[in-house]
């Protein structure tokens, strides 16, 4: 597991997710998913959604923070604040080549200022998963490469469904913190084994590489991508920091998935050459987080918040309804008329919305960054 840092201004709202906890309650500003449109309109229901034009900051559950807390209380504060500027620096410098994480300060750190983003953006890419195919069932989970289990206490939250889960991690102490933190799922299995070494054999609905790829050479990452496409009976998700870098290995990942067969479910809205690449650019999208007081400190920030950008890929088993279309870069929000750069199955597209166009203007004043775009019939 690599400790990442990502630093930006823009930011992403996710999908309705009002079946999680209470403060999500404001992610639910996204039109429905093109299956779940479908459904409604042959049951005769409405398929507008209330949008809400509010900042959406992603905020811990409540246990998970309070877990947290416990955890940092037992490291002094001034040792904190040093292991967080070790963490951070080396990540600038680019070094991971070897573990970033080795004392109990270090773990304490990045429990404080790099769960919060990673957690959010697991959490962002399981509920794409959910508006996606809303009637999947998740059972199990496999997560390599699991720290103190952070993309399983997201996943926990999206699908209330999950009754087991495999944890792969290699750093026994971080597993330890990991049984410390807790977690709603019934039967949590922890293997303390290095991922390079190979993935347990068992199926699991949803199997999940999050920022773990980076730790490995190419070749590794690409063994590791397919190993874990073989344990996944429904979906593989793979999510790295939203850097040139980490785009890198989810472009790579992709490829792999297509040549084996996998559909694409997010965010890609086709199989073909991956436009941005093609472009000399790099897919990634955002997630605002919520900085507690204590994550301001260690990170000397003015702001109650930051913006975690990540890039991914979903495969899936099964092909679902998918928008034809993806928002790629921020709306340009204009007086009268809204700017948008998608990627198609064409390639990267500008759309302009001009006020004339009524409801898709309404809806394009809504869309934000990351959302799927469909193109009305011709």
């Amino acid at each position: 597991m690599r400790v990442h840092y990502s630093y930006g201004a823009g930011f992403a709202s996710s999908v309705p997710c009002l079946f999680l906890y209470p403060q999500l309650a404001l992610w639910a500003r996204r039109r429905p998913p093109a299956s779940l449109a479908m459904s409604q309109k042959a049951h005769g229901q409405s398929t507008s959604v209330v949008f809400l034009n509010l900042p959406i900051v992603m905020r811990l559950p409540d246990a998970l923070q309070s877990a947290i807390q416990k955890e940092v209380e037992r490291i002094d504060r001034a040792r904190l604040a040093q292991a967080a500027a070790q963490l951070t620096e080396r990540y600038q410098a680019g070094q991971f080549s070897s573990p970033v994480i080795h004392t109990e300060a270090q773990r304490a750190a990045y429990l404080a200022v790099r769960v919060p983003a990673i957690f959010s953006a697991n959490l962002h890419v399981f509920s794409e998963i959910r508006r996606l195919a809303p009637d999947v069932n998740i059972s199990g989970v496999l997560d390599l490469g699991s720290g103190p289990g952070t993309a399983l206490h997201a996943a926990a939250q999206v699908f209330p469904s999950i009754q087991h889960a495999t944890l792969v991690e290699s750093d026994a102490a971080l597993i330890n913190v990991s049984k410390r933190l807790g977690t709603a799922v019934p039967d949590v299995r922890w293997l303390q084994q290095d991922i390079r070494s190979g993935v347990p054999a068992e199926l699991h609905d949803l199997v999940v590489i999050s920022y773990t790829l980076g730790e490995l050479s190419q070749a590794g990452a690409e063994k590791l991508v397919m190993q874990a496409w073989a344990a996944a009976r429904q979906f593989l998700v793979v999510i790295e920091p939203g850097t040139v870098r980490g785009f890198g290995f989810i472009h790579a990942a992709r490829a792999l998935l297509i040549g084996a067969g996998a559909h694409l479910l997010a965010p890609c809205p086709h199989p073909l050459q991956c436009p941005m690449a093609a472009a000399g650019d790099w897919c990634h999208f955002a997630q605002r987080v919520e900085r507690t007081s204590l994550h301001r400190q260690l990170k000397d920030g003015a702001l109650g918040y930051e913006d975690e950008k990540f890039s991914y890929v979903v495969g899936s088993r099964e092909e679902f309804p998918t928008p034809g279309a993806r928002i790629v870069r921020h709306p340009q929000k204009l007086s009268g008329h809204v700017k948008l750069l998608l990627c198609t199955a064409h390639g990267l597209e500008r759309r302009t919305i001009t006020k004339s166009q009524k409801e898709r203007y309404r809806e394009a004043r809504r869309v934000e960054w990351g959302d799927g775009w469909n193109e009305p019939p011709a």
